[in-house]
């Protein structure tokens, strides 16, 4: 060996062997695995608040393709009857509670981090999943699901990591003896085992669906009518307080707060009016909106507007409402059973030249009124977007 091959040799090999001690590589995973599972509850908050709060925006709502609310409206932000946020939180509890046993003075630096990363790669799969969702199908982005996904992505390359700098056996032995070395922890680990799978169990069993927004009954109690230019209104008679809303029926934001506004009636039945009126978000009927965006709102609005006729109109517009929160497509068969008519009617209304005058009309008011998307409400000649200031509201409820 020549003295070149020797100083190259004196080169490479600290380089090759260089590594940080194991308890900075220990904490760094468990500094990302708390970074996931605190956003994960964030994720679990916001998406309870959006449901439950009328005044709730969440920070990363920050336009229509970066919006947390967008997506966690979506019924893809539900897995197995539970929200995904919350099968996050469970998910990091898990790993942070394997990656317990890795501190171990028995694990010699080993044990547990081959199990760890085929449970990031599952993680960072399912992250793939969501991400292919958002892009294809709700075409919006949370930046707070991206950081989830970075967060599986950066424990899953931790783990192999990890795996290289400490010497694990190839995977499959590694495998089997992590889990040789759990069951060695029979007082601690079994009892931790069976108490998330009891959890997940529960979840899908009894969580709550507080997701499924339902309009309140429709009461006898609860006057409706017809205002003088025509548009359906329920509520007092002779009310201190008129809303009216211009409303679309796939808006998850018009349902939330349409359903609210109704059960603020019932609850205050002669004191407060709510007046519908039509705002569709569709390219073929509104001239605000250029691309295609909530495709067949146009022609539910027009079905409701048959449904007026017909005297059905907040029996029809409550099912409109719960339709496009389903996501299920527009079928004038199945609305027709509803409204206990011909399906041919209501193909003959959606052709109907003065059901669409009637609609342009609305939507022609709106623009005028300087509505540029919806759930808007006009109180007096004062025009709000998405909600109405509490104070305002707060006199005349009970």
């Amino acid at each position: 060996m020549n003295l070149s091959q020797i100083g190259l040799q004196m080169q490479v090999t600290p380089l090759a062997t260089k590594r940080f001690p194991y308890k900075v590589y220990y904490f760094t995973v468990s500094l990302i695995v708390l970074i996931g599972l605190l956003d994960s509850v964030y994720l679990t908050f916001s998406h309870y608040r959006n449901f439950v709060d009328m005044e709730y925006q969440s920070f990363c709502a920050i336009s229509r393709s970066f919006n947390c609310d967008t997506v966690s409206q979506s019924p893809y932000a539900i897995f197995l009857g539970v929200p995904v946020p919350v099968w996050g939180i469970l998910g990091y509890g898990l790993f942070l509670f394997l990656l317990s046993f890795s501190w171990n003075s028995k694990a010699e630096q080993q044990r547990v981090w081959t199990l760890l990363f085929f449970i990031s790669l599952i993680f960072s799969l399912y992250s793939l999943v969501l991400a292919f969702i958002s892009s294809y199908f709700i075409h919006s982005y949370c930046a707070m699901c991206i950081l989830s996904y970075a967060v599986n992505l950066v424990l899953l390359f931790c783990a192999w990591i990890i795996r290289r700098r400490f010497g694990a056996e190839p995977v499959k032995t590694a495998l089997c003896l992590d889990i040789r070395y759990l069951l060695n922890f029979r007082k601690t680990f079994f009892p931790g085992l069976v108490f998330f799978m009891v959890t997940a169990v529960a979840m899908i069993w009894f969580f709550p669906s507080y997701w499924h927004l339902k309009p309140p009954p429709l009461s006898v109690d609860v006057s409706t009518g017809v205002t003088e230019d025509g548009h359906p209104w329920i509520g007092a008679e002779n009310p201190e307080l008129t809303i009216v809303e211009f409303s679309d029926y796939q808006c998850f934001q018009c349902r939330k707060m349409h359903f609210y506004f109704r059960r603020m009636v019932l609850e205050n039945p002669d004191k407060i009016r709510l007046v519908h009126r039509h705002f569709p978000m569709d390219a073929r009927y509104n001239p605000l909106v250029e691309y295609a965006f909530h495709v067949g709102s146009g022609n539910m609005s027009t079905i409701a507007l048959y449904a007026q006729i017909k005297g059905q109109f907040w029996k029809v517009n409550d099912y409109l409402f719960e339709l496009a929160g389903q996501k299920k497509n527009f079928n004038t068969a199945t609305i027709a059973e509803q409204m206990d008519v011909n399906s041919g009617e209501l193909v003959a209304a959606l052709k109907s030249r003065a059901l669409r005058l009637r609609l342009k009309h609305d939507i022609a008011v709106g623009l005028n009124y300087g509505i540029k998307g919806t759930p808007s409400f006009v109180v007096g000649e004062k025009v709000y977007l998405g909600q109405i200031p509490a104070e305002l509201l707060r006199p005349y409820l009970k």
